[in-house]
Order: C-alpha cells, then structure tokens, then sequence
C-alpha cells in the first residue's frame, strides 16, 4: 500500500472515530425524561448514574484525543506514542462501553431477583437516547480498534521487515 494510500485511510479512521464518540457524548447527554410514577415525577437523566457519566467521560476523551491526532503534524515526534495511546483509548472506550451497556440492560429488562424493575417501560424516550448514545459508542470502539490494527501496522511494520 502507498503512504499517501495509508495516510488518507487513516485520516478517514480518525475522523469516523471522532465522529462516533462525539456522538455517543452527545446523545447521552442530552437524554433525559421526565414521568409521573405513582403521583410522584421522576426524572432519567445520564447523570442519574455513575455509569453513565463514566460513559460520558470516556468517550470526551476519546473525542479530545482524536481530534487532537487530527491535528497533530504527521512529522510530530510523538507519531511513536500513538500506538501506546491508541490502544490506551480504545480499552477505555470499550470499558465504558460494556459497562454502560450493562446498566442500559438493566434499565430494559430490569432484575427479578433483586426486586429492580425496568425503568424504559417508564421512561421510554430516555431508553431510546441511550440506545442510540449506545450504539454510537459501539461504532466508536469497532473503529479505534481497527484504527489500533492499522496504526500498529503503520508504524511498526518499518521496524520489523
């Protein structure tokens, strides 16, 4: 493959990863939802969850990181630390990830055992926010990891001929 061929691809990786975990903090923190359970109003809100917020967090940092990259000179110094960072945000998206997923299937379903009833029959524009900061995540973490796979092949493939 060309340099030029893999700069272009990793730009374009770069920016869809940017892309997904801006939304994914995005949509999550614009949901929210207001209902009356039992003549009392209760409100679903990310913040309402350590989980979510972690979710949250994890994925600004993802958004930071990659547009920082971005922007980065392709001459820069630190094109070495990339793939160190690269797998650094990766497994925290993915650890958001799967932790907010958890919780999100607990909102859906509920857990009989433990007496926690689902909240998305409640709450269901909530529920569906957090699908969609849900699934922008997922797309997120699918591209940093094959963002990881091609930056390790970039930039350690001179190295080991």
């Amino acid at each position: 493959m060309e340099k030029s061929t893999k700069m272009i691809a990793t730009f374009l990786l770069r920016l869809l990863a940017l892309g997904a975990t801006v939304a994914a903090t995005v949509v999550m923190v614009t949901s929210h939802e207001t209902t009356i359970v039992v003549n009392l109003e209760f409100e679903a809100k990310y913040s309402n969850d350590p989980t979510f917020k972690y979710f949250v967090v994890a994925n600004a940092i993802g958004s930071l990181y990659g547009l920082c990259v971005l922007l980065m000179s392709s001459k820069s110094l630190l094109k070495r630390a990339i793939v160190t960072l690269d797998v650094t945000v990766s497994m925290l998206l993915a650890s958001s990830f799967s932790a907010a997923l958890a919780i999100a299937y607990l909102g859906k379903k509920g857990n009989s055992h433990a007496g926690w009833l689902p909240l998305c029959d409640q709450v269901p524009k909530f529920c569906d926010h957090v699908t969609g900061a849900l699934i922008a995540g997922l797309a997120g973490v699918i591209i940093y990891l094959v963002l990881l796979l091609h930056t390790i092949h970039t930039v350690l493939n001179p190295l080991f001929p």
